[in-house]
């Protein structure tokens, strides 16, 4: 310890004056810093610049190389700027061509605080760490909420989707420290991770015209979908134009809501309605407008309602547009449903548990309270998480009542069962149950577009992609009746031109829901289902016989005919036959409608403007896939038809689809 005497003694103490050596270099430093002041080519550093403005060029050139485009990475930006500030600001003078200027001016402080306040917004590091493989039994794993995806004590972000590939990154920025600590400069050009985009989407090819003399009968399933619209409505407000396959013209067309006539029965589930008008985009065809209305369950006739949610809370739901806007979706929900009804909540990650177990929504504040407990973190055992939601869903079965497994994922399932077609068998093994299954998904980047539509389709049920609050409110509180009450299941189409009016036809999207002509018949084969007061529209474009667009050769050797030498029912364009089941019902029922010159307009605006806007969204969604047959049609003229055909758009969907109209044609360098 240093004696009290000894320090007031060197306390007392003068300070040597300074030498001439010191006095001539502290001269130096500060001629060459009024030079590099007042010079036009400063001498400060060897690239005529300041360290301070040395250190904002590099905070420019990281910020233009997207270095903190995702919030993951945002993190590990923190180590290898403070280790690239560090070296710039701490290395000897001579690495900048001289000595470091000495500044005393109060412009020059300003100028430092200001630099420090910038280094000091750089976000903090994330930790992410990989989560342990080791699987818990199931008494342990009910006992920690951490692992049912509850309270965690901060969110992990998995390398996921756009983000980039995190162990490259943490790889690169160990390097670019290591280096700066032994004095190597950092390349300049220092270039962010590439991106890993994990979205699959099922490839499709357009469907090509038929001739109706070899080739009379298309047959597919109905599709009350609407995933599409929404993905496509992202993409151009995200600034680009959308992949094909990303375009599912049938899923744009019915994400509106029309005003087709319906059922006033129960007993019998839909109402169709057949028109015929000219086809805007070529002069020489007709369109088929096949309309389906839903009987509309009154709020009184609703049966009970036994809910699962299934919600993935893997480590990549750590986004703002995933499980945070999942969470705020499924409240919307709960508030909409009656009291008598019954809502079960379990969560995947790295295992899968039950947070809620069949709750009255009377309860609704304990609902509420689970939903909001949810946090992000693991991987995604979608499989494990699939069976127990059904399990819950069968101990607490509603006869005659709506049991629905609701699915909310941002994408893949990449822990036990990942094969499409083993969740596809899985899916309609429960379905026998009566449990049916709906799928929502969220975000970008990890969308396994493909998985969400098999399971859904296979499960009786719907797929919707939520991208704001407001498609949400659309889906789950506008639309609430058609997304959980089912009115009909199985539903099929088939379609009959007749060659004597109709030289060739091609149905206007439903290319995954095509079935083969026998399916039509056979009540084994799986297909659409309809909600309470849903509409479906398909539409056909056919060519009339003699039409001079035809594209595909009469036979040499003429048509089929019947005994009496001619065709029968000669009058008739087509015959449309549509099959159902009820939703408790094996046995399928038959409907069948005649299209005859009866159900044709005279002229395109001669038609209602429901039926307009259709085949407008119609037009822009071959037009998104390059379909040949609207390829001089510009989006201009799709403009004008959704204009004049908007209506009165209570909700703004019409509105909102003419400014995506907008966006497409600027982004594809105007009206082409």
């Amino acid at each position: 310890m240093v004696d009290d005497n000894e320090l007031k003694r060197l306390a007392g103490l003068k300070a040597p004056a300074p030498r001439a050596e010191t006095k001539a270099r502290a001269l130096s430093a500060a001629m060459q810093a009024f030079e590099e002041k007042n010079s036009a080519d400063p001498k400060g550093s060897e690239n005529g610049q300041r360290l301070t403005d040395r250190l904002r060029e590099i905070w420019k050139e990281m910020m233009q190389k997207k270095l903190i485009a995702a919030p993951a990475l945002t993190g590990l930006i923190a180590l290898p700027v403070a280790g690239y500030t560090a070296f710039y600001l701490m290395q000897d003078a001579s690495r900048f061509g001289g000595n470091v200027p000495v500044e005393t001016t109060a412009v020059r402080q300003e100028e430092k605080k200001a630099d420090a306040d910038k280094l000091e917004a750089v976000p903090p590091v994330v930790q992410v760490a990989p989560k342990p493989e080791a699987p818990a039994t199931s008494e342990t794993f009910a006992e920690s909420e951490v692992g049912r995806g509850i309270a965690m004590p901060a969110p992990v972000a998995e390398p996921r989707g756009r983000v980039g590939t995190l162990p490259g990154a943490v790889a690169n920025s160990k390097l670019m420290a290591d280096e700066a600590s032994r004095g190597i400069a950092p390349p300049m050009d220092v270039q962010a991770p590439a991106a890993e985009d994990r979205e699959r989407f099922a490839e499709f090819k357009t469907n090509p015209v038929r001739a109706a003399a070899t080739d009379p009968v298309s047959t597919f399933s109905i599709d009350v979908d609407t995933a599409s619209y929404s993905f496509v409505r992202r993409s151009l407000k995200e600034g680009f134009l959308p992949q094909a396959d990303t375009v599912r013209v049938e899923e744009m067309i019915n994400y509106f809501p029309y005003d087709w006539q319906g059922s006033s029965d129960a007993s019998t589930p839909f109402n169709s309605t057949v028109t015929v008008m000219p086809t805007p985009w070529n002069q020489h065809t007709k369109l088929m407008h096949v309309a389906i209305k839903g009987y509309d369950v009154q709020a009184a006739e609703q049966p009970r309602a036994n809910l699962v949610f299934l919600i993935d809370v893997s480590g990549s739901m750590n986004a703002p547009d995933k499980l945070p806007l999942l969470q705020s979706a499924f409240r919307l929900l709960v508030t909409k449903l009656n009291p008598e009804d019954t809502v079960s909540i379990v969560t995947y990650a790295g295992e899968a548990g039950t947070v809620l177990e069949p709750t009255k929504v009377s309860e609704r504040s304990k609902i509420l309270s689970a939903i909001d407990r949810l946090q992000p973190g693991g991987t995604t055992a979608g499989e494990a998480g699939i069976k127990e939601a059904y399990r819950l869903a069968q101990d607490s079965f509603v006869q005659g009542g709506v049991n629905r497994v609701m699915l909310a994922t941002d994408g893949d399932f990449n822990v036990g069962q990942t094969d499409d077609d083993d969740l596809k068998r899985l899916i309609e093994d429960k379905r026998k149950s009566g449990v049916f299954l709906s799928v929502f998904g969220f975000g970008r980047g990890n969308l396994n577009d493909q998985m969400m539509q098999e399971v859904a389709q296979n499960g009786n049920g719907t797929a919707a992609y939520i991208d704001t609050l407001a498609e949400a409110e659309k889906v789950l509180v506008e639309e609430s009746s058609s997304t959980l009450f089912p009115i009909a299941k199985d539903v099929k189409i088939q379609v009959e031109f007749n060659p004597a009016a109709v030289s060739e036809y091609r149905l206007i999207g439903y290319e995954t829901r095509a079935l083969n002509r026998e399916d039509f018949n056979n009540d084994r084969v799986d297909a659409g289902e309809i909600g309470s007061g849903h509409s479906v529209t398909a539409i056909y474009e056919i060519t009339p016989k003699g039409s001079p667009t035809q594209t595909i050769d009469d036979l040499r050797y003429g048509e089929a005919s019947t005994n009496n030498g001619g065709i029968a029912n000669a009058d008739e364009y087509a015959f449309v036959k549509i099959r159902y089941k009820l939703p408790t019902k094996d046995v399928s029922k038959l409907i069948t409608t005649p299209v005859t010159k009866a159900n044709e307009v005279s002229s395109f605006d001669a038609a209602d403007a429901d039926r307009r806007f259709s085949v407008a969204v119609a037009a822009f969604g071959q037009k998104l896939r390059g379909t040949d047959q609207v390829a001089s049609y510009s989006y201009d003229d799709i403009m004008k038809i959704a204009t004049a055909a908007r209506g009165t758009d209570p909700f703004g969907y019409r509105s909102e689809f003419l400014s995506l109209v907008r966006l497409a044609s600027a982004l594809s360098g105007g009206n082409r």
